[in-house]
């Protein structure tokens, strides 16, 4: 499934607020996100708007759709985060460039989703720069 599908889909289930943590799962993993990202998910759990009538929904989507009963498409997500400035694809290679300097290729892989090839690629990306980083420095 597209990543862009896969974050559309995401319901309130994958929320979770436990003691002074809150997680985002996904997939099999539960990640803490920190503060003010914290803070914007509950936010969108607790006030949920129809993107066709900007008003709150007791659906079950984090991101309701046009109808109660389907989550918005991963194009108008999309168009949604282009008008707020944020570029998907920049932003994407910088998460994925900072997850290789900091997690095993395996674990990359699994936990994002991704091809080994696809996540080996991504942390010799990391390195070479790093290496080359080191190397300018001295």
């Amino acid at each position: 499934m597209h990543s862009g599908r896969r974050r559309s889909r995401l319901t309130t289930g994958h929320i979770k607020e436990t003691g002074q943590a809150v997680r985002i799962r996904l997939g099999d993993v539960a990640v803490i996100l920190p503060g003010p990202i914290a803070e914007l998910a509950l936010e969108q759990v607790a006030a949920r708007r129809s993107h066709a009538v900007l008003a709150q929904t007791d659906s079950p989507w984090l991101f309701p759709g046009g109808q109660p009963d389907r989550p918005i498409s991963a194009w108008a997500m999309g168009e949604r985060l282009r008008k707020l400035g944020i570029r998907l694809a920049e932003s994407r290679s910088t998460a994925l460039f900072q997850l290789a300097t900091e997690l095993p290729s395996a674990t990359l892989a699994r936990t994002l989703g991704i091809h080994i090839s696809g996540a080996v690629k991504w942390q010799r990306a990391a390195a070479g720069d790093w290496a080359a980083y080191a190397a300018d420095v001295r």
